[in-house]
């Protein structure tokens, strides 16, 4: 194996511990020595600007020349992690070596959630790249749940029968062993609890050369129901996968043929595997050109660069967030309790109409202790910064619930960060930092401290850091924090 780059293309915020366990996998499977210390994610500039690429340091192996992260936006199934090993940066013709789920959420929590919901987003790869090696990582924030609930299990067993790999949690292999036969995967659906009254249960049935498959996928007046939706898909590709060539038939769907589009990814998916909708017609499905491009455009990415800029170049560290498009993290408390936030503050009287009584929150909140600071960000394109500048005004209720009752020392700062256009200076005084599409780095007339000082070390990191003709390592990022700090 030649000594190439590690390519981690994402939707999601990169997190530390992730990279960490990807990055061991990755040298596990090849027999690779490697060491790793703390890791960092560093945002590369180049002549002051950003690159829109990070560099992982605190990883040392010989046959790894860089680790290197960029952003994507992918298709309506995208998994959360694409990784290349390669010189030059993938293009979508290439190959990846692993397609990487990450979920923080356990069965303790949500049994369709930790398992079907994300479960079509590997049939659906499958669609671009056959052979590509499957991962269900979990990266959990809280205990895992001693007893396993029986959805869980025969997800997780389907998981593994369509060749996905589980990382991140314990799994006894007497329980946890693929189905041998469609057979042994009908019989433990059929001892497994009903739904409840009112729903349609998931019932596996087969006569003769038929297997029949029951499953809501009516929501909102269109195809949209996720966990049937992923409960369904994977039901139907392990059945595929171990040799059913009969018809596969899905009923009890409350679909009406005006909700069947070409270009919906779970009639892809009926398509990839020659699935049937009762009583409808499945139109055949054009395969997109590309599962993924380079993000551009997106808010997050001025949110996900001032999250990684503090966490590196400060003491300063997220206490929640939610950047646009990726997992919505728990807010954690002084003591490092992960708390998932509440979707509205008086459920009853949202159910029954009133809209006002959602909970309006952050798309990241960060954390000053140095001085005692609290800072809501909501994130926009440049374009929307109006929209945004507005929202600051709805934060009211998460500060009250949370902020205030975990942090009653702290005042509370809230700021606007953006992306895009080519602007060089913002004059709305509630913006605190713009990433303009050049990649320059300007902070607002009053951003918050604890972003001055990121910048700046982030910058005096890569001048001063090491000599001009090379990139930086990991011993002078450490030498030139030090002695910003002295």
């Amino acid at each position: 194996m030649g000594k190439k780059n590690l390519w981690i293309l994402t939707e999601e915020r990169p997190k530390r511990e992730v990279i960490a366990q990807i990055l061991t996998k990755f040298a596990t499977d090849n027999k690779l020595s490697c060491f790793i210390d703390t890791i960092r994610i560093l945002p590369i500039l180049e002549n002051g600007r950003f690159s829109f690429l990070y560099e992982v340091v605190g990883f040392r192996c010989n046959q790894i020349e860089k680790v290197l992260i960029k952003s994507v936006s992918g298709s309506s199934s995208f998994v959360d992690f694409l990784i290349f090993y390669q010189e030059k940066q993938p293009t979508q013709i290439d190959t990846p070596l692993y397609a990487i789920e990450e979920t923080k959420t356990d069965d303790k929590e949500s049994r369709n959630t930790g398992v079907y919901q994300r479960a079509s987003k590997f049939v659906f790869i499958d669609y671009y790249y056959p052979n590509i090696k499957k991962i269900m990582l979990y990266n959990l924030k809280v205990k895992q749940k001693e007893t396993p609930t029986a959805t869980y299990i025969f997800g997780t067993r389907l998981l593994l029968t369509i060749g996905v790999e589980i990382l991140g949690k314990k799994l006894d292999e007497q329980i946890y062993k693929p189905f041998r036969s469609v057979d042994e995967i009908i019989a433990l659906k059929e001892v497994m609890r009903s739904a409840p009254k009112g729903n349609v249960p998931i019932q596996i049935s087969k006569v003769k050369d038929v297997i029949v498959v029951s499953g809501k996928l009516i929501k909102s007046d269109s195809l949209s129901h996720d966990p049937s939706i992923g409960a369904l898909s994977i039901i139907c590709s392990a059945i595929r996968k171990l040799g059913w060539q009969g018809e596969l038939v899905i009923t009890q769907h409350g679909l009406k043929q005006s909700h069947i589009q070409a270009g919906n990814k779970f009639i892809k998916i009926a398509n990839m595997l020659d699935v049937k909708i009762i009583g409808l017609t499945i139109p055949p499905s054009k395969k997109q050109d590309t599962y993924w491009n380079y993000e551009t455009e997106g808010e997050k990415l001025g949110t996900i660069f001032i999250h990684s800029v503090v966490e590196n170049f400060t003491k300063g560290h997220s206490i929640f967030e939610n950047h646009a498009g990726c997992e919505k993290g728990y807010f954690m408390t002084k003591d490092g309790e992960p708390i998932p936030l509440e979707k509205y503050y008086d459920r009853d009287a949202y159910k029954l109409g009133d809209k006002t009584k959602i909970i309006s929150i952050p798309d990241l909140i960060l954390i000053d202790f140095g001085r005692d600071e609290i800072i809501n960000i909501e994130g926009k394109k440049y374009k929307f910064r109006q929209n945004g500048i507005e929202e600051l005004k709805n934060f009211d209720e998460i500060e009250n619930s949370y902020v205030k009752k975990y942090y009653p020392k702290f005042k509370i700062i809230r700021t606007v960060v953006l992306y895009g256009s080519e602007e060089s200076k913002v004059v709305e005084i509630e913006v605190g930092f713009l990433l303009n599409e050049k990649g320059d780095l300007i902070l607002g007339i009053n951003a918050p401290k604890l972003f001055q000082e990121a910048i700046k070390n982030l910058i005096d990191f890569w001048i001063h850091g090491s000599d001009r003709t090379k990139k930086p390592s990991f011993w002078d990022f450490i030498k030139s924090i030090f002695q910003l700090k002295k």
